[in-house]
């Protein structure tokens, strides 16, 4: 079985991007496993992993969505990998924590999308982080909208279920309502 890194780079050989930006992004991202020692942690400052989900209802009509505290914006759930190899778990971590929701499955096991993603400099929690980018790997989810939902006060504001056909403009980020976007056209064609 293979292990860390190794696993990553073949879900990310093995996968069919759906458009030139996940091309693009595909290659860049297996270069830069190949240069870097340490993609799978913060200890890269230039840039490193992570996971985020596009959680749907049973009847794939609503996406599940917080208030990003420091993007002021409406976005997907998602994190770090922090060391963690396995995306899957990262992702299905990540929504538990930033939603309140104890029962979360994968659609799919495979990645569902994939970008690289520019985080500009801010401030968390008292400190200073420095520009860079996000190795993103996006996977499906369903979660039940009728579990109760709570905030996670120092990640974000707001946590709702959002019509799937109005996720997009409810961002304010100009760079994530194209990959939202992507992500309704794609979840619609799996239909």
């Amino acid at each position: 079985m293979m292990e860390g890194i190794d696993k990553i780079r073949k879900d990310i050989e093995d996968y069919k991007p759906y458009n030139e930006q996940e091309e693009n992004d595909k290659k860049v991202m297996l270069k830069y496993i190949d240069t870097f020692d340490d993609v799978l942690t913060r200890n890269n400052e230039f840039g490193h992993f992570t996971a985020s989900s596009w959680v749907l209802n049973k009847d794939r009509t609503k996406v599940l969505m917080i208030y990003h505290n420091i993007y002021k914006s409406w976005a997907w759930t998602g994190g770090h990998s922090d060391g963690d190899s396995n995306l899957l778990n990262v992702a299905i971590r990540e929504v538990k924590e930033e939603t309140g929701v104890k029962y979360v499955k994968p659609i799919s096991d495979n990645i569902f999308s994939l970008e690289i993603i520019c985080v500009n400099g801010h401030v968390k929690r008292g400190k200073y982080v420095s520009s860079h980018v996000h190795l993103n790997i996006t996977y499906l989810l369903e979660a039940d909208e009728d579990e109760e939902l709570k905030i996670k006060e120092d990640e974000n504001s707001g946590v709702r279920w959002v019509d799937i056909d109005k996720a997009v403009e409810l961002s304010n980020e100009a760079w994530m309502k194209g990959i939202y976007k992507k992500l309704i056209e794609k979840q619609k064609q799996k239909r």
